[in-house]
């Protein structure tokens, strides 16, 4: 609820700290006293458009700051605060700061963060419900209809909602697979030669890397080949070393053993023959195995530059052949197989509509049996109030197929008509503001205060009415604003009198200085400003004692 209101520098406010509580606070005061900038001032922390006009002749900037407290953050309330990424403590107060410019401009901060005006519009019909020159809020709005209509039932419509998510996802699925054969049945053609080509090659992955491997292996044993042929020749000649050496051995072997030093040079020189052998060996294995087939080398060549062809042609990598090749076997089975998976999916479509269909028409039945009963309960409250000649409806419309949706298959609107014979309307058509406040009022004691704001505000709901009527409407405003806030602006001492707190508005001035002031009423002083009220300018004894029977009457 509303805990406390600071305002600097609004209109003929200077600055003002007003403490609310719970219950029914009233504010009364001498027409033009003010009341209405106090509204506008809360209007600001509300998200309302900024007016520089509001700002205090001669002030550079003004200020409305708004504290909100809960026993428990509501449910909406806490969300959108998540969603803003809006830090805050269990427990501590909402705090919502509006600025403004002389010259222009505005700034918001909620609980000191800088936030958007946006936010505050979001959060506003968590917080404050107006009803008055505010005509467009709470129950005016039809957008809220629906679902105070479902709590006065007492119905819970999750049901509804998750047999429509239900039924959604399957119509999403079955439209998706129809999408998929009808285009697999378009490329079907294509599709099937490209499958031909793929399965002719049967691309694997990591062949590529392996293909340019041994292409590049070949190509380097093809130039090697060649060198050793060369060698080859040098060393099989008849003048080759390895043929030279062996003649030299031969002959030093038959004078060796006319001197050591010959002997020691034939050991050297066989050693030398047969260190020649074995180069001469391992020439020859070299050969071998560099021998490379031409066939292989152009075989393999060809596949890397086939796999490369289609790769390009594909638009992707070569080995990224093998799952193309997969998605399109994929696509051709889904035609072949998808005649059969449409039926299931088409059965199960089905069987989700009727599921939310049955769901939606029972919500309906449920709603209109719950229409009644508010109608009749509001049209019992509006005697009392002088709306005897008027009438209440619930319209409950069933709208057609295509405009069902997560909430069921109605739309729900509180019309009325403010004279007999006269069409039923929206709630906001109503020409006169008094008439509207009592309207709601009659809907806010029928409804039971089903949901809506942590704070409502009937702004002067007893114009144009007296007596037992004003007697009616303390009564009703009194027993609303039981267990929660409730705030009103008044012209009525019968209800002032009903207030569990009463604020004084009042104006003065100082030469050319006018100010308004709001002040919190004693027992005493209160007494004064009902007599007041009930007498006019000047406070009569009668007035006084007329002041403490209603006071003495609630």
């Amino acid at each position: 609820m509303l805990t406390r209101l600071s305002i600097r520098n609004i209109v003929l406010i200077e600055a003002l700290d007003l403490d609310f509580q719970g219950g029914l606070g009233v504010l009364t005061g001498e027409t033009g006293a003010g009341k209405s900038i106090l509204l506008d001032a809360l209007g600001l922390v509300l998200g309302d458009r900024a007016d520089n006009g509001l700002v205090r002749a001669g002030a550079d900037k003004a200020s409305v700051t708004a504290s909100f407290e809960f026993a428990k953050l509501p449910d909406a309330l806490a969300a959108t605060l998540d969603d803003a990424d809006i830090e805050r403590e269990d427990g501590e107060p909402i705090l919502i700061r509006r600025q403004l410019k002389a010259d222009g401009g505005s700034k918001a901060f909620l609980n000191d963060q800088p936030v958007g005006v946006a936010l505050l519009r979001e959060m506003a019909p968590v917080l404050v419900e107006l009803h008055g020159q505010h005509d467009d809020r709470g129950l005016v709005n039809p957008k809220g209809h629906r679902a105070l209509l479902d709590r006065y039932a007492g119905v819970d419509a999750a049901s509804v909602t998750q047999a429509w998510k239900d039924w959604r996802q399957c119509e999403t699925r079955l439209a998706e697979a129809r999408d998929q054969v009808e285009q697999a049945r378009a490329d079907q053609d294509l599709l099937l030669a490209h499958v031909a080509e793929l399965t002719q090659l049967e691309p694997q992955a990591g062949e590529e890397a392996r293909l340019a491997e041994t292409r590049a292996s070949m190509q380097k044993g093809e130039k090697l080949s060649g060198d050793l042929e060369e060698l080859r020749h040098i060393w099989d000649g008849s003048d080759s070393p390895l043929a030279a050496l062996r003649v030299a051995a031969r002959r030093l072997d038959r004078i060796a053993p006319e001197h050591p030093l010959l002997a020691e040079a034939l050991e050297a020189l066989d050693r030398a023959v047969i260190e020649a052998g074995e180069a001469e060996d391992r020439l020859s294995a070299a050969a071998e195995a560099l021998v490379h087939d031409p066939a292989a080398l152009e075989a393999a060549e060809t596949r890397l530059f086939d796999l490369r062809a289609l790769a390009r042609k594909h638009r992707c990598d070569v080995d990224e052949l093998p799952e193309k090749m997969r998605e399109m076997r994929s696509a051709l089975d889904a035609i072949e197989g998808g005649e059969a998976q449409l039926d299931a999916l088409e059965a199960a479509a089905k069987e989700a509509g009727q599921v939310y269909a049955a769901r939606a028409e029972a919500l309906h039945a449920n709603r209109v049996a719950a229409a009644m009963r508010l109608d009749e309960a509001v049209a019992a409250e509006l005697a009392p109030l002088k709306l005897d000649a008027a009438r209440f409806k619930t319209a409950v419309a069933e709208q057609p197929e295509d405009r069902w949706g997560p909430h069921g298959i109605d739309t729900v609107e509180f019309l009325i008509a403010t004279n007999p014979g006269a069409d039923f309307a929206p709630l906001g058509k109503i020409a006169s503001g008094g008439e509207l406040s009592r309207f709601i009022l009659a809907l806010k004691v029928a409804l039971a205060e089903q949901g809506g704001a942590a704070t409502v505000i009937f702004d002067e709901i007893d114009r144009g009415v007296g007596g037992a009527v004003a007697s009616a409407i303390g009564e009703r405003l009194a027993r609303l604003a039981d267990g929660g806030q409730l705030l009103a602006v008044t012209h009525s001492p019968q209800v002032a009198a009903r207030g569990d707190t009463h604020y004084l508005i009042a104006k003065s001035s100082e030469g050319t200085v006018t100010r308004t002031s709001v002040a919190k009423l004693g027992e005493e002083s209160r007494k004064e400003e009902i007599a007041r009220m009930l007498s006019g300018a000047e406070v009569t004894d009668e007035a006084r004692a007329q002041a403490n029977r209603l006071l003495e009457g609630v």
